[in-house]
């Protein structure tokens, strides 16, 4: 399989990777969105007293619509964002490692991944803005803003200028370090689990050492990691791409 393959089928694979995790994590997300831009004393967004009261809430006020808003903006978002990410992800690991033996250090998957972020950060924030008002669109909201992606895109840039697609591009890229340190820790992690692996058997192929249960947790434990770093940044950037006719009092 040539290099470029290798590239375009990762990419592939990242895609449907993310369409399948928003499927399925969609609401949870809704939910993420309402509490880190809610303090208690924003106009049109209920207050919830927990995650179970939120879910509980919104399913009996706003039924599926309202588990589910924002969907095709994020679904399109995190595909395209995966997509691209582990195509310029290969390029540049490709890159930085051609002179180099690349088990030298976590430099270079570091370097990789922040180089990858950068770039997918450019060309997605308008969807994530998009993909973060329409989630905030609840019932509390006599008039909706916007009726879909098309129509918030048009709206916005109607109203406000193709700049305020941009807002929120400062910690959006500071979250680069998100991937970067999920990236660095899956790496780091996977090798520790081949080199013990080998080191109770024969060796072999560090791709028949590992397993569906050992990628499901290297998955896991180096997003997780990436979380705990990086979620305030993640709270700064959804504050900073609400409406701005929704007033935010800090």
């Amino acid at each position: 399989m040539s290099k470029s393959q290798w590239k375009w089928e990762n990419a592939t694979a990242g895609a449907l990777a993310g369409f399948a995790t928003v499927a399925v994590t969609h609401p949870l997300d809704v939910v993420r969105t309402r509490f880190q831009v809610n303090d208690g004393r924003v106009p049109n967004l209920p207050t919830y007293k927990s995650t179970a009261n939120a879910l509980l809430t919104i399913a009996r006020l706003e039924r599926l619509r309202g588990f589910y808003a924002g969907f095709f903006p994020a679904v399109l978002g995190s595909s395209v964002s995966w997509g691209l990410y582990f195509f310029f992800y290969g390029r540049a690991k490709e890159r930085y490692s051609r002179n180099r033996d690349e088990r030298l250090s976590a430099g270079l998957h570091l370097a990789s991944a922040a180089e990858a972020g950068g770039l997918v950060c450019l060309c997605t924030n308008p969807i994530w803005l998009i993909k973060t008002r329409l989630q905030l669109q609840t019932h509390l909201h006599q008039n909706r803003h916007y009726s879909g992606l098309y129509d918030a895109l048009r709206t916005i840039l109607k109203e406000e200028g193709w700049t305020a697609l941009y807002r929120g591009i400062v910690p959006s890229l500071l979250l680069v370090s998100h991937g970067a340190i999920q990236f660095t820790a899956y790496e780091e992690l996977r090798k520790v689990i081949i080199d013990f692996k080998q080191s109770k058997r024969n060796p072999e192929s560090s791709s028949n050492l590992l397993n569906s249960v050992d990628y499901a947790l290297l998955g896991g434990s180096s997003k997780i990691a990436a979380i705990l770093f990086t979620y305030p940044v993640q709270v700064i950037r959804a504050r900073l791409q609400v409406k701005r006719t929704v007033h935010l009092s800090f």
